[in-house]
């Protein structure tokens, strides 16, 4: 696992304002990435690095996740990353959080600032929001 995780900057607003509009609860989705080489311009990251670009709404497919245990809400094998709100703190991953290779975590007053990513192990990684829009993809 790298000690740094990319994000793309909408992304993290688009985390942010899902975690704000949550609040009071937990906000909980599953990430995708992008790798840094399908961009249309060099992000400064080695091309075969790993950016979070995408979010799986968790309502997508619940009631046949419900009752078929299927979650159509994500592709097969997509979303290595998850990212977790936490309205009280901390600013850690807790026993409660879903976990995934790596994690992005948020708490009041949902900015930037109080953002980080860790490992599955509870290690802190570095954070980098990287101001670039994500490659067009078509079904």
């Amino acid at each position: 696992m790298a000690d740094e995780v990319y994000v793309t900057a909408g992304l993290v607003e688009a985390l942010l304002g899902r975690a704000r509009e949550a609040d009071p609860d937990r906000a909980n989705v599953v990430l995708d990435a992008t790798r840094a080489g399908a961009f249309d311009r060099d992000l400064g990251v080695p091309a075969d690095q790993s950016v979070l670009t995408h979010l799986y709404l968790p309502e997508a497919g619940r009631s046949v996740k419900a009752v078929f245990g299927v979650d159509l809400g994500r592709p097969a094998g997509r979303g290595t990353a998850r990212f977790v709100s936490h309205p009280t703190g901390p600013l850690a991953l807790t026993r409660e959080d879903d976990l995934a290779a790596a994690v992005v975590v948020a708490v009041p007053p949902w900015e930037r600032e109080s953002l980080a990513a860790f490992a599955r192990s509870g290690r802190r990684l570095g954070l980098t929001v990287v101001d670039a829009e994500p490659p067009v993809e078509s079904l």
